[in-house]
């Protein structure tokens, strides 16, 4: 019995360590164990990642950007501090429009809206000097708060 409580207090102990660090986003497979030793079973779940990817802005600065592309870009979400998919898709028709953006309007920040990201925030005095890479590093994230902070100032 005491071998049964153990191992499902480190199955949820993994389970929160792991969520806090984002790594679950993607596993499909969870672990299940009953009072009893001689009876444990797996279950199958599909887990489905709310997309949030606010690039190191605080939820002050990402309602900013969401205030700037609600008046600009056809944003029609909640102001809530959260960058998901309906914040990244009106970003994604203002980096189509003017930054080289070549995508699907779908939301998600891979690396073609990163980089134009990149050109946008190089382009308009923002702060980014680096290469325009798609990988979203601490220059990209830096010049994005810069933005971002300027949208706060500026609603």
């Amino acid at each position: 019995m005491r071998k049964n409580v153990l191992a499902r207090s480190l199955v949820s102990v993994t389970a929160v360590v792991g969520i806090a660090a984002g790594s679950l986003a993607g596993a499909s497979t969870s672990f299940a164990a009953s009072g009893s030793a001689s009876t444990q079973s797996a279950t199958t779940a599909v887990v489905t990642p709310f997309a949030v990817v606010n690039l190191g802005l605080n939820a002050t600065q990402a309602k900013g950007v969401q205030r700037w592309l609600k008046a600009n870009w056809g944003y029609t979400g909640g102001i809530d501090g959260e960058l998901g998919p309906e914040s990244w898709k009106a970003f994604q028709r203002h980096l189509k429009a003017y930054h080289g953006y070549t995508g699907a309007i779908d939301g998600v920040v891979g690396g073609g809206t990163v980089s134009a990201l990149q050109r946008f925030l190089r382009d308009n005095g923002w702060g980014y000097t680096g290469a325009i890479d798609g990988q979203a590093g601490s220059g990209t994230q830096a010049a994005f708060k810069t933005f971002a902070n300027w949208c706060v100032a500026n609603a």
